[in-house]
């Protein structure tokens, strides 16, 4: 190994260091409570360390919200490789989802704190403007697979598949979030249980989509 490349491979594992730290101080004490003078303790670096790598704590949070999304780029295009016509992706597309915020119920959390607002998508080395690509690939698979259930003749032909594909990302975000956060009182309150949510809001969403003879 050469000293380059050496040199390259520290300066990437300090990085991963300090998304690490920061990734577990997100989840302790939410992002607004988060500090860099924090990050930079939790990381074992100087506060001016940490800033040779990020710009700010907002490029770091993009930093791990970019972690998060690239499992779920990686999940999503698996599901949408599953067998059967374009509603029975989107339908796996679905369940991939959800499936990522059981497994990464951190990521999740974290992906309700993204404020697009502080995106910057004008300087092409931050986080934040490699979030905005990986988001952008994330629902382009979505609208793929709405595009395919249009021309198999699955899904409705009026239907727009990028319109469509954040129609349903909000619909199974809001009914997780539900869960997550109402579930105990759902079931308390009403008898209800939570787990059966999902599975009834993709059957809602399947005869919503489904094109009918």
């Amino acid at each position: 190994m050469g000293i380059a490349e050496r040199r390259e491979r520290e300066r990437e594992q300090r990085r991963a260091d300090i998304l690490d730290a920061a990734e577990k101080l997100f989840v302790e004490q939410g992002v607004a409570n988060t500090t860099m003078d924090e990050v930079a303790e939790k990381a074992e670096f100087s506060k001016g360390t940490l800033y040779l790598y990020f710009k700010n704590r907002d490029d770091i949070f993009f930093g791990v919200n970019l972690r998060a999304l690239n499992i779920l780029k990686t999940l999503f295009a698996e599901a949408i490789q599953t067998e059967g016509d374009g509603l029975c992706k989107v339908q796996a597309i679905g369940k991939a989802y959800y499936h990522f915020s059981q497994e990464y119920p951190h990521y999740f959390g974290i992906f309700m704190s993204f404020d697009p607002e502080k995106l910057d998508i004008t300087d092409p080395e931050s986080n934040g403007f490699h979030c905005h690509l990986c988001s952008e690939e994330v629902m382009s698979i979505v609208a793929e697979a709405v595009e395919i259930g249009i021309k198999d003749g699955s899904i409705r032909p009026e239907l727009d598949p990028m319109e469509t594909a954040y129609i349903l990302w909000g619909q199974t975000t809001g009914i997780i979030q539900i869960i997550v956060k109402q579930g105990e009182h759902i079931k308390s309150h009403h008898g209800i249980n939570p787990e059966r949510l999902i599975p009834e809001s993709f059957s809602m969403i399947h005869h919503a989509l489904m094109r009918h003879s």
